[in-house]
């Protein structure tokens, strides 16, 4: 089990639980998954644009991606039904846990000019958050980067508002704008 999951179960879920007051333990807000989606628009230039970004998502995710494709032709944007225009992953688990432990402890200190996310989710208690440059991840070789690429990393959860949302990815670590920041354990 993951260090992570340890402290979920041990310290966050009875904190949240005596914050909220929940009647059943089962209602308490967990993760569900991470989806890290990765838009690819050169792909349609460069065929090689689509392996690399498979590679390097392979290399942070930890499992191998999917190639999303087009569901339609848009001539406006040069595209064509079925081509392929990013890649994406969904880490449920110990993966999951250890993504987000290596996000919050060794990615978020490294982001340039980094003033914690904006505390605003999608009103389902889902949260979403881009990223400008892969390169901030260890785990890219930075000699082997041929292009910066964005990326976009949706936390979902099973809490039912936004502020339970936000309190339980604060309390997992995730440093947001205006908000007292929790110690790591």
């Amino acid at each position: 089990m993951s260090r992570l999951k340890k402290r979920y179960l041990a310290e966050i879920k009875p904190e949240l639980q005596k914050k909220f007051s929940y009647a059943n333990p089962m209602q308490v807000p967990g993760l569900v998954k991470v989806v890290i989606n990765m838009g690819i628009a050169e792909a349609s230039k460069d065929k090689n644009a689509i392996q690399d970004c498979i590679k390097e998502m392979t290399m942070l995710s930890g499992q191998k991606p999917i190639v999303t494709k087009a569901k339609k032709a848009i001539s406006n944007f040069k595209l064509r039904e079925k081509q392929p225009i990013g890649v994406k992953v969904t880490l449920r688990g110990q993966r999951m846990y250890d993504f987000i432990d290596r996000f919050v402890n060794i990615v978020c200190p490294r982001i340039r000019d980094f003033r914690g996310f904006p505390s605003k989710c999608d009103g389902s208690g889902n949260y979403s958050l881009g990223l400008e440059d892969q390169q901030i991840f260890p785990e890219i070789n930075l000699d082997e980067v041929k292009k910066t690429q964005g990326m976009h990393i949706t936390f979902v959860t099973s809490a039912q508002t936004d502020e339970e949302c936000v309190e339980l990815l604060r309390l997992l670590g995730v440093p947001f704008k205006n908000l007292p920041i929790s110690v790591a354990a």
